[in-house]
């Protein structure tokens, strides 16, 4: 008996010592997560949301989805909603991000998408210029739905679909790229061509007033002209009389008749009708921020549509029309 006493003892001191060392590589192993960001970026999107609003969002995101590690994506989630993105800027046609992460300095991100070539560029404003629709809705600020079979045609894509288009760059020290701060950026960026379609153009190259310019060019026959905006603007006055201003009058019969018409209006010409595109002012504006997860566009739109018939119906009869009718 007394020789299998020390045994046992020495064999329990090991297997303590063992189990120690294993807690204590576990605990290394744990990822301590994020510093707590002060004053984030929030993302949009609740939890269990979807992210982005606008179909031309959405179809960013899915692309980058496509291209990207769904273990990578789930994490860059969790910091977009955490608020870890701190600041996001656009520059030169790239995207850069400060993405807070478990060190003290966040670190930098930088996206940035492969341009388009000038002769790709050209191939595409030939396409989009052969249909008015492109034009009037990228006037209005969105984005056309089928723009997509346009780039198509010209056999160039506007979003990404290789895993070339895409590039992003970390100052993290995670071997992966893209990294955890990288995919948090991007659903960031998917708010951001939410409210801001063209930014998707400025990073394949062009401008939305490059795009518009060289849809007009085409349009006007001159494929291989480009003018400056000034010219664009003298183009567009040309057949402008120039003004004239009527001498200044002070008498005291002058001001009193001021805003009195000299001639009745009743020959007035008055043409008024359904814009094109519904609701262009709100689209081109954008959501504003007080929307919080509502849209005001769709919050009013039964609103604009019922006093854009009211204005129609005085226009068209004279006729008051009454607040309380329907």
């Amino acid at each position: 008996m007394s020789d299998q006493t020390p045994k046992k003892k020495k064999n329990k001191n090991k297997n303590t010592k063992s189990s120690k060392r294993r807690r204590r590589s576990r605990s290394n192993s744990v990822s301590t997560g994020p510093r707590k960001a002060q004053g984030g970026i929030k993302t949009r999107s609740d939890e269990g949301d979807e992210f982005a609003r606008n179909w031309w969002a959405r179809r960013w995101l899915q692309s980058m989805e496509n291209l990207v590690d769904i273990y990578r994506l789930q994490r860059g989630q969790r910091y977009a909603r955490m608020g870890q993105v701190l600041s996001m800027d656009e520059a030169n046609g790239v995207v850069v991000a400060r993405v807070q992460g478990s060190r003290s300095k966040p670190y930098r991100v930088v996206i940035s998408l492969e341009p388009l070539s000038n002769r790709q560029w050209e191939k595409v404003f030939k396409v989009l210029a052969e249909r008015a629709i492109f034009a009037a809705q990228l006037l209005v600020g969105e984005m056309p739905v089928n723009i997509e079979e346009a780039f198509s045609a010209a056999n160039v894509n506007l979003f990404p679909v290789r895993t070339g288009d895409l590039m992003g760059d970390c100052s993290c020290p995670d071997w992966a790229n893209p990294c955890k701060h990288v995919a948090a950026a991007h659903y960031i960026l998917g708010d951001r061509f939410d409210e801001d379609p063209f930014l998707l153009f400025r990073l394949r190259g062009r401008t939305q007033e490059q795009v518009l310019e060289g849809m007009r060019r085409y349009r006007n026959g001159q494929p291989g002209e480009e003018t400056s905006q000034q010219e664009q603007i003298e183009e567009a006055y040309e057949d402008v009389a120039p003004l004239t201003l009527a001498p200044l009058i002070t008498s005291p019969e002058a001001l009193v008749n001021f805003w009195r018409a000299d001639e009745p209006l009743d020959d007035f010409a008055v043409s008024v009708s359904t814009p094109e595109i519904p609701l262009p002012v709100f689209k081109r504006l954008g959501e504003p921020d007080i929307a919080g997860s509502e849209s005001i566009a769709i919050m009013l739109e039964d609103v604009y549509n019922m006093l854009s018939q009211a204005a129609m119906i005085i226009a068209y009869t004279g006729e008051e029309v009454d607040e309380d009718s329907e």
